[in-house]
């Protein structure tokens, strides 16, 4: 949910949608440095988010963040806006700030993943007593990025030594990108047998709920709506009545209606509303589209 209007304002949208979990960016996501988070409004998003019992609450990281790269002035504004984006969401307690692992500038993706984790490692020694957790979202796979196989989100927290402050975000419409078939239930079954084998569903923590452009194996990360996309309505069916994933939360990052809110109201988004009726509907066992 947008934040514009003050952080506060995205619980206010995300009750108006119904919503049960939460995810916002905490300063813009395509620049560098961001406004300072005003304490009053950290003070009431705290409160709201504890009036409405939303949970999980997630930051998305800025998309300039590389972790990865080679380049050391590029690296160090990434350490340090990254470190920027841990103190918002301790500031706001929130569970924590999912980003991308990284994209390769130079060298093999070992040695790559190695400068990940060692990214990760300098924030954590910055921040000792830092409660936000850091979540690896696994990406499509879109020309050198990095996180597209399991094994890579493996070997950073392997790197890590396992730090309990590392978890994982899937992505529906990734993981269908990067070539893992969720599609039919035999690869649904060995997409998780995997992921539990190399990095452990204890690490899963929260979904992204995205439908695809693209078909299976395309590495290429566009998405669609709920149902009308590549992957179809059977696949998020499976996800929302799999017991092993009740207790996870499923945001959408699809798009949105633009222009709906005027002068400042507070107004629900038909597509999100859309798409996340169907999401609920075939959690309880119905059809999913409502005609």
């Amino acid at each position: 949910m947008s934040v514009a209007g003050g952080v506060s304002k995205a619980v206010d949208r995300a009750v108006v949608h119904g919503c049960e979990a939460l995810q916002i960016f905490t300063k813009n996501a395509n620049q560098w440095q961001g406004k300072p988070l005003d304490r009053a409004e950290i003070e009431l998003f705290r409160q709201r988010i504890e009036q409405t019992r939303i949970t999980p609450v997630v930051s998305h990281a800025s998309y300039l963040i590389n972790l990865a790269t080679t380049f050391p002035v590029l690296r160090e504004q990434s350490i340090a806006a990254f470190i920027d984006e841990l103190d918002r969401a301790d500031a706001l307690g929130l569970l924590g700030v999912v980003i991308h692992p990284g994209t390769c500038t130079a060298g093999p993706d070992n040695e790559a993943l190695r400068l990940i984790a060692d990214a990760i490692r300098m924030a954590f020694k910055a921040r000792p007593r830092g409660g936000a957790m850091v979540l690896l979202e696994h990406t499509a796979g879109q020309g050198r990025t990095l996180g597209h196989r399991f094994e890579h989100l493996a070997a950073v927290i392997k790197h890590l030594r396992g730090s309990r402050r590392v978890g994982v975000c899937l992505d529906t419409c990734h993981l269908v990108a990067a070539g893992y078939d969720i599609t039919t239930e035999a690869g649904y079954r060995d997409t998780f047998e995997q992921f539990d084998r190399l990095v452990g569903l204890e690490r899963l923590k929260v979904f992204h709920g995205n439908d695809s452009k693209r078909p299976c194996g395309s590495r290429v990360d566009r998405h669609e709506h709920i149902g009308a996309g590549c992957i179809g309505l059977q696949p998020f069916r499976r996800l929302l009545t799999d017991p092993r994933f009740a207790e996870l939360a499923m945001v959408i990052e699809t798009e949105k209606t633009h222009g709906i809110e005027k002068r400042g109201a507070i107004a629900a988004d038909p597509l999100d509303v859309k798409n996340l009726d169907t999401l609920r509907r075939l959690r309880n066992g119905k059809g999913g589209v409502r005609n």
